[in-house]
């Protein structure tokens, strides 16, 4: 065959397949699922009876749970419960920190309590703060008060939980900087 006749059969052939072409449906493809993927939901169901753990949470995600036994990231897990008898046992606590970077503890501690706690204690641990001295809110007790006898565990405790009107600070502040924050409450004890 000459090359004229393998031209004419090329064009011919590619006459018919043009011809035969449907504009509302594509013609064959070699590989389909690279033009029309299958949809996979990231974040499908699960068996929602396979244990107690998940049936706590129906209708979440399996992957929004954090894996058992752990913890979050720079958090760090607190022993003691939020109760009458928690507080109790949390006087007798002592600070974790390194007792001889005790002067930045302090500095970091200060600047701290100034942020966080200074506006109802007072930058004297006083109970005069700025809201206090607006009358926004009452009833702040001092920290010299002698029948308040609190410790770095239990000021750690309060901070962590909170007392009475005062909420958590447990999100605001780290593990660290609460022992920081509890350290100087106690040097502002002993001051007053």
């Amino acid at each position: 065959m000459n090359n004229i006749s393998k031209v004419g059969i090329a064009f011919v052939l590619v006459l018919l397949m043009a011809s035969c072409a449907d504009k509302n449906r594509p013609n064959y493809q070699y590989m389909p699922n690279m033009y029309e993927p299958v949809g996979y939901e990231t974040y499908q169901g699960f068996n929602e009876e396979e244990s107690t753990r998940i049936a706590l949470f129906k209708g979440v995600s399996e992957a929004m749970l954090p894996p058992d036994n752990t913890i979050p990231r720079g958090w760090m897990p607190y022993d003691l419960e939020n109760s009458i008898e928690g507080k109790e046992l949390s006087r007798v606590k002592t600070s974790p920190l390194d007792s001889l970077n005790s002067e930045a503890n302090m500095a970091v501690g200060k600047e701290l309590y100034d942020i966080y706690c200074a506006l109802c204690h007072g930058t004297k641990g006083d109970g005069q703060g700025t809201l206090v001295k607006r009358e926004k809110i009452l009833g702040v007790p001092t920290y010299a008060d002698a029948a308040r006898d609190i410790t770095v565990g239990s000021t750690y405790h309060v901070i962590y939980y909170g007392l009475n009107s005062m909420g958590s600070y447990a999100v605001q502040l780290n593990h660290e900087e609460r022992w920081q924050v509890a350290e100087y409450v106690m040097k502002l004890k002993e001051d007053l």
